[in-house]
C-alpha cells in the first residue's frame, strides 16, 4: 500500500508495546518501522528512520513523569515534518495543556482507550502527518467543566488587583505588609479590601471577614 504511514511506536511496557504494533500493522494502514520502551531511544529511532509519526507513551523510563511529552517537543523541534501522537492514560487537562505549550501543529493527545478503537488511532495519525492537531473529546470534556468552575467561582468578580490583594492577605500580609509588597498606599489598600469583602458577601460573623477571604481564595483559586 502506497501510502502506509510510517511509524514509530515508543511504550515500556512490552505487552502494549507489540499489542499496539500488531494492531496497527494489521490495519494495513500503518508500517512500524520501530517499537522502542524508552525516550531515549524514541529519539534516537526518529533521528535514524525519520518516520511520518512518532506514537508515544506519556510516561517512560527513566522518571516515569512527562518523558513522551518531552521527546515530542525534542522531535517537532528536530523534525519539523514528524507528527507525533501522544498516548496518555490521564484525562488531566494539564498534561495536554504541557504538550501544545508551544503549538498544537502536528501533535495529538489521545487517552489509551483510543487503542481499541483503531479507526480513531489511525485518523489521528494521519492528523499528525500532514501538520494537523488532535486531542481527546475527554480531556476537552474536562477542560470545558474547569472553565465553567473557574466561571462560577466567587473569586470571577474580583478585578486583577483585587485578586493581589487577596494573594497578598493569603501569604500572611496585614495591610501594612500589602501596602509595601504592591506598592499601593494605605486608603488603596483599603478600598481594595472593602471590595473584597463585599463581592465574597463576607460578614464580620460568625467567622472575621480576613480570615473567611483567605479561606475562599485557597479554595477557589487555581493550582499552578
Amino acid at each position: 500500500m502506497a501510502d502506509r504511514l510510517r511509524v514509530v511506536i515508543a511504550e515500556d511496557n512490552y505487552l502494549v508495546r507489540e499489542g499496539t504494533r500488531r494492531l496497527l500493522e494489521d490495519s494495513g494502514e500503518v508500517e512500524v518501522l520501530a517499537a522502542v520502551g524508552t525516550a531515549e531511544e524514541l529519539l534516537d529511532a526518529v533521528d535514524r528512520m525519520r518516520p511520518d509519526v512518532a506514537l508515544t507513551d506519556i510516561r517512560m523510563p527513566p522518571g516515569h513523569h512527562m518523558e513522551g511529552i518531552d521527546a515530542a517537543h525534542a522531535i517537532r523541534a528536530a523534525h519539523p515534518t514528524v507528527g507525533v501522537v501522544v498516548l496518555s492514560q490521564h484525562t488531566d487537562e494539564t498534561y495536554a495543556l504541557a504538550l501544545f505549550r508551544d503549538g498544537t501543529a502536528g501533535l495529538a493527545y489521545l487517552l489509551k482507550d483510543r487503542l481499541g478503537d483503531l479507526d480513531d488511532l489511525v485518523r489521528a495519525l494521519r492528523e499528525v502527518r500532514f501538520g494537523g492537531s488532535v486531542i481527546d473529546p475527554a480531556v476537552v470534556d474536562s477542560l470545558v467543566l474547569r472553565r465553567s468552575r473557574a466561571a462560577a467561582s466567587p473569586l470571577a468578580s474580583l478585578t486583577p488587583r483585587e485578586l493581589d490583594v487577596l494573594r497578598a492577605m493569603a501569604q500572611g500580609h496585614t495591610n501594612a505588609g500589602i501596602e509595601h509588597a504592591l506598592h499601593l498606599s494605605a486608603s488603596t489598600v483599603e478600598k481594595h479590601v472593602n471590595a473584597i469583602f463585599s463581592k465574597l458577601a463576607l460578614a464580620d460573623a460568625p467567622v472575621h471577614r480576613r480570615v473567611a477571604a483567605v479561606l475562599a481564595y485557597l479554595r477557589n483559586a487555581p493550582v499552578p
